[in-house]
């Protein structure tokens, strides 16, 4: 990475810390974008040079997380199915952070917040289509398999599922399984 890139790096993550520490102390509707450009030492056409909206400052890790999304099912260790890879990966980042405060005050703070509620859930879901892919390429499935689309946006679903159960992790279990072994035929 030259200088210059490294520079822009810089300041967008100078610009995501800036707006995670001022959203935690002062809640996300109380922070303007001007608020941030001041406490990152920017302007504010810089902030959304590197930034689309204010919601986004704090999902400033998408790419990573469709990228992380992609390898669950292309590097899956070999006789496990795709369904498992995805609890597992949706299992761990639920318990990515759990006893850390800081994590425990951003939860609270994109749940309490409608316009971050759903911002969240649209990045998470935007990742759909590359999943699908992803899932058609390991399975052999042509493009635009609608079962490998219907794994990928029921798996990723799982996440939203979950939120504000008194148990999301038997939540996100009950949900993969039914995309692992379908409905019991009893029922």
């Amino acid at each position: 990475m030259g200088r210059r890139e490294r520079k822009k790096a810089a300041t967008r993550q100078a610009l995501a810390d800036a707006a995670l520490r001022l959203f935690l102390d002062r809640g996300f509707d109380q922070v303007s974008v001007r608020d941030i450009a001041e406490a990152a030492d920017v302007s504010t056409t810089t902030v959304f040079k590197h930034f689309p909206s204010k919601e986004a400052l704090l999902f400033d890790l998408d790419s990573d997380r469709e990228a992380a999304l992609i390898a669950v099912v292309r590097d899956r260790p070999e006789g496990m199915s795709i369904p498992r890879a995805l609890r597992e990966h949706t299992l761990r980042m639920h318990s990515d952070g759990a006893g850390d405060p800081e994590m425990a005050r951003f939860v609270e703070l994109t749940e309490s917040t409608p316009a971050l509620r759903e911002y969240g859930r649209r990045m998470w879901m935007r990742h759909e289509a590359a999943l699908a892919a992803a899932i058609a390429e390991a399975t052999g499935a042509p493009e635009g398999d609608p079962g490998c689309a219907a794994l990928a946006h029921f798996g990723l679903e799982t996440v939203s599922f979950a939120r504000g159960r008194a148990d999301a992790r038997q939540a996100i279990e009950a949900a993969f399984d039914l995309l692992e072994h379908g409905w019991p035929a009893a029922g």
